[in-house]
């Protein structure tokens, strides 16, 4: 069970938002390529970026500190981003500067043939981000719900080539309510390429829930609020998750 850090970012700052609301956002800190240094000695395996204004204006916004973050980092474990990712330049952008995945949320729901065309031009290296809030799918920086369904979607992105999925429940995004077991597993059943939960993960006891459920195809977790306002400590988080899927 991988579970990856999330680095949010607006304005060049590391943030979190509570259901996806620009408008409720938390500063944690105006540097985030301390922040990746943090998790990296933390001993995190994957780094997960996000770039809010990007989401939102559809080209990448948040430059400057991404490349910060890459050198920090300097290629010692994937760094996977998405926000704002539209054409095939961007992906061979972010690719080129030293990021291992993309990942691709509204132009995927929106334009299923673009995200075909990323899967066949770069294999191995596109993951698909699907959020929902009460069962519809939302695009373009969660603004906008969708009438498509979840798992028909997910079963066109895995036979295009993704390399696996991203399940956010948006309604428990940063409100630290716990992480929507249900619905992640239910994906997870229907599909054969592997699921990360994310939203609403907020201790402990949510990590022990899903390394039960791993065997059904989640691979890990994205973490965020919760390992920023110290209700889960990500180190131990991790060294858990390791010895409860090693029994399996």
């Amino acid at each position: 069970m991988l579970l990856i850090p999330a680095i949010d970012l607006k304005d060049g700052q590391c943030v979190r938002l509570r259901q996806g609301n620009l408008d409720d956002v938390t500063v944690f800190s105006e540097d985030p390529s301390i922040v990746a240094k943090r998790w990296l000695e933390n001993g995190a395996r994957r780094i997960h970026l996000v770039d809010l204004n990007g989401a939102v204006a559809g080209k990448p916004k948040n430059s400057i500190p991404i490349k910060s973050i890459l050198d920090t980092i300097n290629d010692e474990i994937p760094v996977q981003i998405g926000g704002g990712i539209r054409d095939l330049n961007t992906i061979e952008y972010y690719l080129d500067s030293g990021i291992s995945y993309v990942i691709i949320g509204t132009a995927a729901v929106k334009n299923p043939g673009f995200l075909n065309d990323a899967c066949v031009a770069f294999p191995g290296h596109i993951i698909a981000g699907l959020d929902a809030k009460d069962g519809k799918l939302a695009t373009d920086g969660w603004s906008k719900l969708t009438k498509h369904n979840l798992i028909d979607l997910a079963k066109k992105f895995e036979n295009y080539g993704c390399d696996s999925i991203i399940y956010t429940d948006i309604s428990r995004d940063g409100m630290l309510s716990g992480v929507n077991i249900e619905a992640t597993v239910d994906l997870a059943k229907n599909i054969k390429i592997p699921v990360y939960a994310s939203g609403g993960i907020a201790t402990i006891k949510d990590i022990e829930k899903l390394c039960q459920v791993a065997e059904e195809g989640i691979a890990g977790a994205i973490l965020g609020r919760s390992i920023y306002e110290g209700s889960l400590d990500f180190k131990s988080a991790q060294q858990l998750a390791d010895e409860l899927t090693k029994l399996k």
